[in-house]
Protein backbone atom coordinates (compact mmCIF):
# COMPACT_ATOMS: atom_id res chain seq x y z
CA UNK A 1 0.00 0.00 0.00
CA UNK A 2 1.32 3.26 -0.96
CA UNK A 3 2.53 5.60 1.68
CA UNK A 4 -0.11 8.79 0.62
CA UNK A 5 -2.76 5.68 0.75
CA UNK A 6 -1.41 4.71 4.12
CA UNK A 7 -1.20 8.42 5.30
CA UNK A 8 -4.81 9.61 4.37
CA UNK A 9 -5.92 6.31 6.14
CA UNK A 10 -4.22 7.13 9.25
CA UNK A 11 -5.40 10.51 9.50
CA UNK A 12 -9.16 9.63 9.21
CA UNK A 13 -8.38 6.65 11.77
CA UNK A 14 -6.51 9.29 13.74
CA UNK A 15 -9.40 11.77 13.96
CA UNK A 16 -11.70 9.39 14.97
CA UNK A 17 -9.48 8.64 17.65
CA UNK A 18 -8.41 11.72 18.59
CA UNK A 19 -12.20 12.84 19.06
CA UNK A 20 -12.87 9.71 21.50
CA UNK A 21 -9.85 10.70 23.46
CA UNK A 22 -10.23 13.99 23.83
CA UNK A 23 -13.96 13.72 24.66
CA UNK A 24 -13.43 11.24 27.69
CA UNK A 25 -10.24 13.29 28.82
CA UNK A 26 -12.71 16.21 29.40
CA UNK A 27 -15.39 14.37 30.38
CA UNK A 28 -13.45 12.78 33.05
CA UNK A 29 -11.32 15.56 34.18
CA UNK A 30 -14.90 17.84 34.28
CA UNK A 31 -16.30 15.18 36.68
CA UNK A 32 -13.13 15.45 39.28
CA UNK A 33 -10.95 13.23 37.88
CA UNK A 34 -6.82 14.55 37.38
CA UNK A 35 -5.45 15.16 34.06
CA UNK A 36 -3.45 12.18 34.14
CA UNK A 37 -5.69 9.33 35.23
CA UNK A 38 -8.26 11.24 32.68
CA UNK A 39 -5.58 10.93 30.12
CA UNK A 40 -4.71 7.70 30.67
CA UNK A 41 -8.58 6.79 30.19
CA UNK A 42 -9.36 9.08 26.95
CA UNK A 43 -5.84 7.50 25.14
CA UNK A 44 -6.88 3.93 26.50
CA UNK A 45 -10.27 4.29 24.62
CA UNK A 46 -8.75 5.91 21.45
CA UNK A 47 -6.14 3.13 21.45
CA UNK A 48 -8.45 0.51 21.19
CA UNK A 49 -10.44 2.49 18.76
CA UNK A 50 -6.90 2.91 16.95
CA UNK A 51 -5.69 -0.45 16.81
CA UNK A 52 -8.58 -1.84 15.59
CA UNK A 53 -8.83 0.81 12.61
CA UNK A 54 -5.25 0.63 11.54
CA UNK A 55 -4.88 -2.92 11.79
CA UNK A 56 -8.25 -3.20 9.83
CA UNK A 57 -7.59 -0.28 6.62
CA UNK A 58 -4.43 1.72 7.44
CA UNK A 59 -1.80 -1.26 7.78
CA UNK A 60 -3.65 -4.06 6.84
CA UNK A 61 -1.82 -7.64 6.76
CA UNK A 62 -1.02 -9.23 2.87
CA UNK A 63 -2.00 -12.45 3.96
CA UNK A 64 -5.94 -11.01 4.68
CA UNK A 65 -5.43 -12.27 8.19
CA UNK A 66 -5.99 -10.37 11.51
CA UNK A 67 -2.98 -8.99 13.25
CA UNK A 68 -2.11 -10.93 16.03
CA UNK A 69 -0.91 -10.83 19.76
CA UNK A 70 2.60 -9.83 18.52
CA UNK A 71 1.41 -7.35 17.29
CA UNK A 72 -0.47 -5.91 20.27
CA UNK A 73 2.36 -6.30 22.21
CA UNK A 74 4.44 -3.78 20.23
CA UNK A 75 1.52 -1.33 19.83
CA UNK A 76 1.15 -1.83 23.94
CA UNK A 77 4.87 -0.78 24.45
CA UNK A 78 4.37 2.38 21.85
CA UNK A 79 1.42 3.21 23.24
CA UNK A 80 2.67 3.87 26.90
CA UNK A 81 5.77 5.59 25.79
CA UNK A 82 3.43 8.27 23.67
CA UNK A 83 1.19 7.98 26.88
CA UNK A 84 3.77 8.45 29.25
CA UNK A 85 5.19 12.17 27.15
CA UNK A 86 1.45 12.63 26.29
CA UNK A 87 0.25 12.54 29.96
CA UNK A 88 3.75 14.86 30.86
CA UNK A 89 2.76 17.53 29.01
CA UNK A 90 -0.75 17.98 29.68
CA UNK A 91 0.15 17.43 33.58
CA UNK A 92 2.49 20.35 32.92
CA UNK A 93 -0.43 22.55 31.00
CA UNK A 94 -2.83 21.97 33.74
CA UNK A 95 0.17 22.73 36.37
CA UNK A 96 1.15 26.22 34.12
CA UNK A 97 -2.13 27.21 32.94
CA UNK A 98 -4.74 25.42 34.15
CA UNK A 99 -7.26 22.71 33.42
CA UNK A 100 -8.92 24.48 30.78
CA UNK A 101 -5.88 25.33 28.69
CA UNK A 102 -5.25 21.61 28.89
CA UNK A 103 -8.45 20.40 27.31
CA UNK A 104 -7.52 22.83 24.47
CA UNK A 105 -3.85 21.76 24.06
CA UNK A 106 -4.84 18.09 24.27
CA UNK A 107 -5.42 17.92 20.55
CA UNK A 108 -2.46 20.11 19.37
CA UNK A 109 -0.22 17.59 21.90
CA UNK A 110 -1.86 14.17 20.60
CA UNK A 111 -1.38 15.68 16.92
CA UNK A 112 2.31 16.36 17.65
CA UNK A 113 3.10 12.90 18.90
CA UNK A 114 0.97 11.55 16.03
CA UNK A 115 3.08 12.22 13.33
CA UNK A 116 6.27 10.75 15.33
CA UNK A 117 3.39 7.52 16.25
CA UNK A 118 2.77 7.02 12.47
CA UNK A 119 6.51 6.33 10.89
CA UNK A 120 6.71 4.08 14.43
CA UNK A 121 3.41 1.90 13.95
CA UNK A 122 4.06 1.45 10.09
CA UNK A 123 7.96 0.04 10.65
CA UNK A 124 7.52 -1.15 14.22
CA UNK A 125 3.82 -2.46 15.16
CA UNK A 126 2.25 -3.69 12.09
CA UNK A 127 5.49 -4.54 9.50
Amino acid sequence: MTLLRQGGRYIAAGLMQLLLDWLVFVAATAAGLPPVPGNLLGRGSGALLGFWLNGRYTFPRDDGRRHGWSHFARFLALWLLMTAASSGLLAWTTDTLGLQMAWLAKPLVEGGLAVLNFFLLRHVVYR
